[in-house]
């Protein structure tokens, strides 16, 4: 896989867990709002990148003190190795994670039936008409409704999240939003930070 980066522990970003986060090199969506825009290129300089080996180096170091490995981005479903770098996350007897945008149903269904997810959190960014806003790019929407039945109807622990950018989206927008959300399923509605979005002119929110 490409690894962009590394946080050894974490305590919020996989539910009840004591995680290590990975975060994967590119991303097929330009949301204004995002604060990891360093991780959007797909080809970054190859001196940025993390190895592998290295990194299974370091949580098999913390293995004993950690509960899983949260996998994020970036966006985790374009890396064409997840699933075997999964499948070695659970050879440490370690959980496994995954924050995605949905918008690649055909590899989370993929993943739900190897067994390979023990936590899937995807992010809707926005009522689906105004995804091209917020995401920056032009996808068939049916791939996110697609991708929130899946995971709705996997059995598997979730949640949908949301991140709240009041120069982008209305409370009617937070409502339509949450008719999107499954019965059952549950929906976080996370602030936004300023400090690093793509966009400058989020900046000074």
């Amino acid at each position: 896989m490409r690894i962009g980066g590394l946080l050894p522990v974490s305590l919020s970003d996989f539910p009840g867990r004591v995680a290590a986060v990975v975060f994967t090199q590119g991303c097929n969506f330009r949301c204004p709002f995002c604060h990891n825009g360093q991780l959007i290129p797909m080809h970054p300089p190859t001196h940025t990148l993390m190895s592998e080996d290295d990194l299974f180096l370091t949580i098999a170091d913390r293995a004993s003190r950690l509960d899983g490995v949260m996998v994020t981005g970036g966006e985790p479903t374009l890396q064409p190795d997840l699933s075997g770098f999964l499948t070695r996350v659970h050879s440490l007897g370690l959980e496994t994670g995954i924050e995605t945008n949905g918008s690649r149903p055909d590899v989370l269904a993929e993943l739900i039936a190897g067994c390979l997810l023990d936590f899937i959190a995807m992010d809707i960014k926005a009522p689906l008409e105004a995804y091209p806003r917020l995401c920056g790019v032009d996808l068939p929407t049916e791939l996110i409704r697609k991708s929130i039945a899946l995971i709705a109807e996997s059995g598997i622990e979730h949640q949908f999240r949301t991140t709240y950018v009041p120069a982008l989206l209305s409370e009617a927008d937070l409502d339509a939003i949450r008719l999107l959300v499954p019965d059952g399923s549950a929906h976080v509605i996370q602030p936004f930070v300023p400090d690093n979005a793509l966009d400058p002119k989020l900046r000074q929110e």
